[in-house]
């Protein structure tokens, strides 16, 4: 339901030819009246309500870990050459998950479509066609490799990762953070900068694609805790536990965000 409108009525004077006084009203917008893209800010992001997207968005996670369980032998002995190859398999997945089971961007806003387009999403089960939505990923995964791998990088230096060797660990364990992440972020966000703020400063309330970000980052966070300890292992080496915890934390975090804390948003008291 539209928020009241205030109404401003005008009394012009009486003219010099006799004319009697003349009422106008002029109705402006209440400033409380929010746009499509902020009310869509404040609503958890949904899944599409296709059978094929119910299914994949639990399946998805089971898939990565998989991926991951199958490299980690390699990528112990080796990690730039295991980690580099596993860059592809981990795009795709995160392709065909943005594809199959987000809304793009804008698409998802309730008060940004008429009733005919919702009568039409609920028709045919999707708000854009599927090469659309092929597209956007797409460029979510263009986005998050120009973008993303360059500024996680510089973050895990700053956080303690070698500054002078280990760059391209380095540079890898940013690359599979920023598809973990950036990828359903960007496509199912845009590039909205108010919406990008508000996930930030953690203030949106937590679903599957919010929730599998911040996991990944958590995960990464804590991944990095075994890498002083003197065990002697051979997977403690730079970036092992790091993108280890990142694809752990990724799959908690999207399962949690999309059940037990679905709609929750932080708080900082």
């Amino acid at each position: 339901m539209s928020q009241p409108q205030a109404i401003f009525t005008r009394i012009d004077e009486p003219s010099v030819t006799g004319k009697p006084a003349t009422a106008s009203s002029t109705a402006l917008p209440s400033s409380s009246s929010s746009s499509p893209s902020s009310s869509s800010s404040s609503k958890p992001i949904e899944p599409l309500s296709t059978d094929v997207a119910r299914i994949y968005t639990h399946l998805h996670p089971v898939l990565l870990l998989s991926l991951y369980a199958v490299q980690f032998n390699s990528i112990v002995a080796e990690p730039v050459g295991a980690l580099a190859a596993a860059l592809l398999p981990l795009a795709a997945l995160q392709v065909i998950y943005a594809t199959v089971c987000l809304p793009p961007a804008g698409s998802s806003g309730a008060g940004a479509k008429t009733a005919a387009a919702a009568g039409r999403r609920k028709k045919d089960g999707k708000d854009a066609g599927f090469a659309g939505r092929v597209t956007t990923a797409m460029l979510s995964l263009t986005l998050s490799t120009i973008a993303g791998i360059p500024l996680l990088t510089v973050l895990l230096v700053l956080f303690g990762a070698p500054a002078t060797t280990h760059l391209a660990h380095t540079a890898l364990a940013a690359a599979h953070l920023s598809f973990l992440a950036s990828v359903p972020l960007i496509y199912a966000c845009g590039v909205d900068g108010a919406r990008w703020r508000a996930l930030v400063a953690l203030m949106v309330p937590a679903d599957e694609v919010f929730g599998g970000a911040v996991g990944a980052v958590v995960g990464a966070w804590v991944g990095a805790v075994p890498i002083p300890l003197d065990w002697d292992r051979e997977w403690q080496k730079w970036p092992v536990t790091i993108v280890c915890g990142a694809y752990a934390g990724y799959a908690v975090g999207k399962v949690l965000g999309g059940t037990l804390l679905k709609g929750k948003t932080f708080r900082f008291d």
